[in-house]
């Protein structure tokens, strides 16, 4: 299924040079970045990689969808935070790469685990980055 936007409030420009092994910088020049494949990949690991980078937004993107429900839930989700695991291995024995995903959500501030989990999962319904990857790839949530 595709998910159609009704109204782009927003659009992010990047461009790479030279791929994994370059650099990619935004067209604001906010973000100008060294990109690397890392050592156990067989590269020097001598700047950042496209699986971090998705890894950061995701992390950042699910944090805010939590605050969005969690306000709507009037839950205080306050020092709470979100890691992301990007994952990058072989699919179709071999002939293309594909990638999973773990999010670990701590929230120090909810005590009940049905409470935590509820909130968690529909944060997971509310924010982008799920959405665009719902049915592509795996994404495990887990609460700390």
């Amino acid at each position: 299924m595709t998910i159609a936007v009704e109204k782009v409030l927003y659009t992010a420009k990047a461009t790479a040079h030279g791929g994994r092994d370059g650099k990619v910088a935004s067209d604001d020049g906010k973000l100008d970045v060294v990109v690397a494949p890392p050592a156990e990949m067989g590269g020097t690991g001598n700047g950042t990689n496209p699986e971090q980078l998705f890894a950061a937004g995701y992390a950042a993107c699910f944090q805010s969808a939590l605050m969005v429900v969690a306000r709507r839930e009037r839950q205080d989700v306050t020092g709470s935070t979100v890691t992301a695991e990007v994952g990058i291995g072989a699919i179709n024995g071999g002939a293309g790469y594909g990638l999973e995903v773990a999010l670990v959500v701590s929230l120090p501030g909810i005590a009940d685990r049905a409470v935590a989990e509820d909130l968690v999962a529909k944060a997971h319904q509310v924010c982008p980055y799920s959405n665009a990857t719902r049915g592509n790839i795996a994404v495990d949530l887990k609460l700390a």
